[in-house]
Formats: structure tokens, sequence, C-alpha cells
């Protein structure tokens, strides 16, 4: 609920590795748009939940992912236009057909991969092979959240959902999602670091991930685990680790 406080923890590692937002009630200012009534939650269009701290980086792509505030910066030549040439201002504010030509060059063509242009990203077979290291590293992550919590049943989701925006720095939401509530869950120090050291490293990037989602036209992945799947070994290295 909103009464969370972020943890130093937390938000050093926010900081360190911004724009990506792993999101949890600690680390966002409006907790209440992570309630969720199915799962996988989403969040670009539907609510984003701004972070608590997370630096200028994180800060600055997150306010760029605002409709509103593109469309009206792909508008100012024509602002500029009417005040050098006042005399004809009415005429250029009576051109719509030019501005929305500006704003669908500038959405379609500046800010996204023309469609057709996709496949050329990355080849299908380096696609998979990124695509099977996710899926490898986010099961990696579940068991070993699902181990240090005692889960014995229920299943969790990590759910990283993706801007579609090429040319600028991707901007990236993780989230543990539980089936029980359904729920996000309130990571730990310790699971949150987990996440950040474990899903996007060489030779996965946060940036590769994004070239494979935009190539297969693809922006929320998620990875399933029961609870019931994670081994006796995992669930004794966590005690251990306790």
């Amino acid at each position: 609920g909103s009464g969370h406080h972020p943890t130093p923890a937390l938000d050093q590692q926010k900081k360190a590795h911004a724009p990506m937002l792993i999101v949890t009630p600690d680390t966002v200012l409006n907790p209440l748009k992570l309630q969720a009534s199915s799962l996988p939650k989403r969040f670009l269009g539907r609510g984003m939940p701004w972070p608590r701290g997370g630096g200028f980086r994180l800060w600055a792509r997150m306010i760029f992912e605002m409709e509103m505030l593109r469309y009206s910066v792909a508008l100012l030549p024509f602002v500029f236009a009417a005040l050098i040439w006042q005399d004809k201002a009415l005429a250029i504010a009576q051109a719509p057909l030019l501005m929305f030509m500006a704003v669908y060059a500038a959405e379609m063509r500046l800010l996204r991969v023309p469609i057709a242009r996709r496949g050329a990203l990355i080849g299908k077979a380096d696609a998979e092979r990124g695509l099977d290291l996710f899926r490898v590293r986010a099961r990696t992550i579940l068991t070993q959240v699902a181990a240090g919590r005692g889960m014995a049943d229920g299943a969790l989701r990590l759910v990283v959902e993706q801007s579609e925006l090429a040319r600028i720095a991707p901007l990236t939401f993780v989230s543990v999602q539980s089936e029980a509530g359904p729920e996000l869950l309130a990571l730990t120090p310790d699971e949150a670091a987990l996440i950040r050291d474990t899903l996007f490293q060489p030779p996965l990037t946060e940036r590769d991930f994004h070239r494979i989602n935009l190539s297969q036209d693809d922006f929320l992945r998620e990875e399933r685990l029961e609870a019931r799947a994670v081994s006796a070994h995992a669930r004794m290295a966590a005690l251990m680790r306790k």
C-alpha cells in the first residue's frame, strides 16, 4: 500500500541501472497502480507507475513515453513558423493534414521501426537463442524467489514489458506477479538485486532483448513457474542463504 518506504538497497540499485524499473510497492510513487485484476499486469498505456527516486534518466525516459508530449514536440515547427510569419499564422494553423503528417513521420518513421524492416534487426536463430536464455534466467529468478519465501503451492510469473519506441534507450518494467490474489510481489532488496544481477547480462542485455521484441512486434514477455516445481535442492540452498 501507500505506506511502503523505499530501502537504501533498492534505491541504490535503481539509480545504478536506470532506465529499467523493477516494479514493486517500494519503488513507485503510486502503488495503487499495481493492483491487478488479472495477469499479466501491464503498465504502458494503462497507467504507468512513477518511480520513487530512480534518477534523471529514468524520469526523463518515462516522461518521453507520454504521447501528447511527443506530439507537441513534433508540432513545434508549426508554432515557430506562425511566430515568424505572423501574417500567415492563420493559414499555418489551418493545415491539419500537414500537422498529421508531421506527427506520423515522427512517430512511425523516426521513433519506430517500420514493420517491413523489423525482421532485419536480428536473425531468427539469434532471437530464439536470446528468448531461450531469457526463459532460463527468468526461471532461475522465480525459483530462488519461491524457494526463499518457502512457497509450497501457487504460481509466480516474471513479467517484462518494454516500450515499442526505438532509436532511444529502451524503457523496461520488470515485476514478479503472483497468481494468488492476483498481486505484484513486494520484493525484498535481495530479490530485486537478484533480478538486476541475473536478467539482463551479456550475452543478453536489455538492448538485445528490446531488439528481439522489436523484430517480433511483441513487447510483453513472461515466464511462469509452479511452486511445486521448485526442487528440494533449491529450497535447501535458500535456507542456507538465510
